[in-house]
């Protein structure tokens, strides 16, 4: 059984385990290609005390041997069990009876297999960790490193640069311990890791733990997070709130994001992957700035390490030798929203000293391959761009790769360092590993990618981080102020319980969101042609009509709808058509008769539906409605509930927001209404989410401030 939600873990929890001044080694032996070796070597340079341990020993080498845990001087701070899996409880009993302060679990074979028995196993160390107030790592771990003091506990057998002393940098945090310490090969390339964790299956210390924990590190500057899944994620949330509120960047890699990658996470760590959309929103969530590729984790935290906090402005300039270069850049720049301004006259006047006429002083700014004749040209370039309050970052697309590399790009860190700027390398030639890639990589004026793309991609996400931090400051926190009356849930709930249904009547559903104040279209249900033609008479022409059926839930593909019913003789022949259609469907369907409702007034169609995730709770999306949402695709989702604000941000996501304005003479809609249904439409999937599984809203018809759900489907929670 899984343990019961816990308080997250803070600095003070961890510090003994995560910076051990005493580390004990259950399992060392003379054989120096085991774990155990492979991590005492890996301790070549830590500068705390190092307890071997194992029975069959006296001595290991010329250092003392101890039988047990119990038997050492004193309580070690750290405890890498480094046993087979049968051995590893007794293990953990031992040193939480010494008073160690934690514990890394290296074996394997427990709920990453997914078999009930091996579950059971990883349950016993949850409780034993929890029972005792042990804090374990693993099991199914790498272990970790922290740089700051040579602690690299850990049994890869990766050059990971042990021998370099990082006092302030980046943290890494993984499930991956292949991966993590793989990513953390970077400092050889000139990258500050600060520490890595690789948490592995995370029985009791988790991801969400880590980077609460580093976030409360005075000498952790930004946090990277490779993962495939959590089997709690509003904890990720609270993390990232933790992080938000020390503005510690926190850019996270989520593995897992296809069908079979979701599989081969479940096979690989135990872990939950989940939608790939609620994760998106949950990172949103949780503040934190998501890349697709574990290529630009490094190049995007070492960026926010060495970028001002805020952007002095928010555009940027790029200068390059290469008009293709520049083009491509400016590409890149629309690709990800990064303004790219023209520069001020007098910055294009102090430009025409290092750029030949025959290139550009506009931005992109080409100063040609001329470029080598001065050496004052690049840095007087970058110079002058740097000067500019267009422009919070330049970024140069370096082409050329030569012996004058280096100087010429720790130049331009120089020139935008002295004006409180970035100044940003997108290494665009094949000799990745060229004269200046390490001495860029290393200089704390210059953020280093390897690819235009991700180097537009990190400033587009710093100006939204910054867009955050503003808006926090003009609207204080996250406040989720009800939108939907008081008596809402509970009307709503006694409404859907008395339903026999398994999946509610359009009339049904429509009753059960009237409560909470969304805007439903009116109707009648008739049993005969003469009582259709009466309601429509009392209704006004033209009106809609639709069979009423519980086991019609698509009501279009069934060909139980007509529309814009102007006549008595176009309602009799409608009744008589859509009973047919209704008879045609096989098993026969459950038929209470027709719907007649007023014809709504065109408008633009958006559908908001919900369903209740097993491991997010409650979800809301919106898109384009009618066809539109299956012919485009183009939705968008968050966690519900949401605010007003963040249901008006989710219409701005989307692609055919345009519909949305008024678009080729049609109704501009009143946004603000309608975020304010969507809001409460994600408030019912909130108060509701014991009682059902599905909410469809299609369409609702838009147009200036009439806005109205002409059909609804609720679908029950089964059992």
């Amino acid at each position: 059984m899984t343990a019961a939600r816990r308080p997250i873990y803070r600095h003070k929890d961890l510090d003994r385990l995560l910076n051990p001044r005493s580390i004990a080694i259950v399992g060392i032996s003379q054989n120096d290609t085991t774990s155990a070796a492979i991590t005492l070597r890996q301790l070549a340079n830590y500068d705390g005390k190092i307890f071997r341990v194992n029975p069959r020993y006296e001595k290991i080498g010329d250092h003392i041997c101890y039988p047990s845990i119990k038997a050492l001087p004193e309580p070690p701070d750290c405890v890498i069990i480094a046993v087979p899996r049968d051995g590893v409880e007794a293990c953990l009993l031992d040193s939480a009876a010494s008073g160690a302060g934690g514990a890394i679990v290296y074996a394997s074979g427990y709920a990453e297999l997914g078999k009930p028995e091996l579950v059971a196993m990883q349950d016993r160390l949850t409780a034993i960790s929890r029972e005792t107030n042990l804090r374990v790592l693993g099991p199914n771990c790498l272990g970790f490193a922290n740089f700051s003091r040579g602690a690299v506990c850990t049994f890869t057998r990766g050059n990971v640069k042990s021998d370099v002393v990082v006092k302030s940098g980046i943290a890494l945090v993984s499930q991956s311990g292949a991966l993590a310490f793989s990513t953390a090969q970077a400092m050889r390339r000139g990258a500050a890791l600060s520490h890595v964790i690789a948490g592995g299956n995370s029985c009791d210390v988790g991801v969400p733990d880590c980077i609460a924990y580093m976030a409360d590190d005075p000498n952790v500057k930004a946090i990277m997070c490779i993962f495939e899944g959590l089997d709690d994620p509003s904890r990720l949330i609270e993390a990232g709130e933790i992080a938000w509120a020390a503005n510690k960047p926190l850019v996270a890699c989520k593995l897992g994001v296809s069908e079979h990658g979701a599989e081969a996470a479940l096979s690989h760590s135990g872990s939950l992957a989940g939608s790939p959309a609620a994760y998106r929103a949950l990172f949103e969530r949780a503040h934190i700035t998501v890349v697709n590729d574990l290529e630009a984790l490094v190049e995007t935290a070492s960026f926010f390490v060495k970028a001002p906090p805020r952007p002095k402005a928010r555009g940027v300039a790029v200068m390059a030798v290469s008009g293709g270069a520049a083009v491509f850049a400016t590409d890149k720049a629309d690709l990800y929203d990064v303004p790219m301004p023209q520069p001020h006259d007098a910055t294009r006047k102090a430009l025409d000293e290092f750029v030949p006429d025959f290139g550009s002083t506009r931005n992109p700014c080409d100063m040609t391959a001329m470029v080598g004749r001065n050496p004052k040209n690049i840095p007087g370039t970058a110079n002058a761009l740097a000067t500019d309050d267009h422009y919070g970052a330049v970024l140069f697309a370096q082409t050329s790769v030569n012996p004058k590399t280096a100087l010429e790009l720790a130049q331009i860190g120089e020139a935008c360092a002295a004006h409180g700027k970035i100044a940003c390398i997108s290494w665009m030639g094949g000799w990745v590993g060229g004269p200046g890639a390490t001495e860029a990589e290393a200089d704390p004026n210059t953020a280093f990618f390897q690819s235009v793309d991700r180097a537009m991609a990190t400033l587009g996400a710093w100006f939204n981080r910054d867009d955050a931090r503003l808006a926090l400051e003009n609207n204080g926190p996250r406040k989720l102020i009800r939108h939907a009356p008081a008596d809402a849930a509970a009307k709503a709930a006694k409404l859907i319980d008395a339903s026999k249904n398994s999946t509610l009547t359009e009339r049904e559903a429509k009753e059960v969101l009237a409560c909470y104040g969304v805007p439903v279209v009116g109707e009648t249900l008739v049993q005969s042609q003469a009582d259709a033609v009466s309601a429509a008479q009392q209704l006004g022409f033209p009106v809609a009509m639709k069979v009423e059926s519980p086991d019609l839930p698509h009501k279009t593909e069934a060909g139980v709808i007509r529309l814009n019913l102007k006549s008595a003789e176009d309602v009799k022949a409608a009744y008589d058509a859509v009973m047919s259609n209704a008879n045609k469907v096989s098993p026969k369907p459950r038929i209470n008769g027709v719907l007649v409702q007023p014809m709504v007034p065109t408008g633009t169609e958006i559908m908001v539906g919900g369903k209740i995730d097993p491991l997010f709770g409650p979800l809301i999306v919106t898109g384009l409605g009618g066809i539109l949402v299956e012919l485009m695709k183009d939705t968008t989702l968050d966690l519900a509930p949401v605010t007003r604000d963040e249901a008006r941000a989710m219409l701005g996501k989307l692609k055919g927001k345009a519909m949305l304005t008024g678009f080729r003479g049609s109704e501009a809609v009143d946004q603000d209404r309608l975020a304010d249904v969507i809001a409460r439409l994600s408030e019912f999937m909130d108060d509701q989410k014991e009682r059902i599984a599905e909410l469809d809203v299609n369409p609702l018809i838009c147009a200036g401030n009439r806005i109205i759900a002409v059909d609804a489907l609720i679908v029950k929670k089964q059992g």
